[in-house]
């Protein structure tokens, strides 16, 4: 594969890529807490193969002070003891979303997720599943490279 950015996309389109921002910061900033969001845009990233999303979330999980191993696990949620129900009912509705059109979510996966979430949080986490998946279609799409410093504040 080539590993050679084909635009440089953060300098272009500004008011789509400040829009795309402001959703990030605002789902970030929901009532789901930055821990369950940053947990979901790292799986929805390892599953696209999204390298600087994968990174990226990582980082922003680990000055959050999350157990490695419990990261390390993280694509292995469904046999690792270290997730509650509410981040599993939020990760298994995480792959289903990300999954479109492939395969729907369907109404058992639903109710999962409406015995752990209310009508806003899942509204909200949905919008924090389109999100990243969207930011992972860019960077995979123009090849936006994993930067070997990480900006500060990233």
């Amino acid at each position: 594969m080539n590993h050679t950015a084909r635009l440089p996309f953060f300098q272009l389109a500004q008011p789509s890529l400040q829009a795309m921002i402001k959703l990030s910061g605002t789902v970030k900033n929901s009532s789901l807490g930055p821990r369950l969001v940053e947990l979901v845009n790292l799986r929805v990233s390892q599953i696209n193969g999204c390298g600087v999303c994968i990174d990226m979330h990582w980082r922003d999980l680990m000055r959050q002070e999350a157990d490695p191993r419990h990261l390390n696990a993280l694509a292995g949620w469904r046999e690792a003891p270290f997730f509650s129900e509410r981040e599993r009912a939020a990760l298994q509705w995480a792959e289903m979303v990300n999954a479109i059109p492939l395969k729907d979510p369907g109404d058992e996966d639903f109710a999962r997720l409406q015995a752990q979430f209310n009508a806003n949080e899942i509204a909200e986490l949905s919008y924090a599943i389109a999100v990243i998946k969207g930011w992972n279609v860019l960077n995979i799409s123009l090849r936006n490279q994993i930067p070997e410093t990480p900006a500060p504040g990233f």
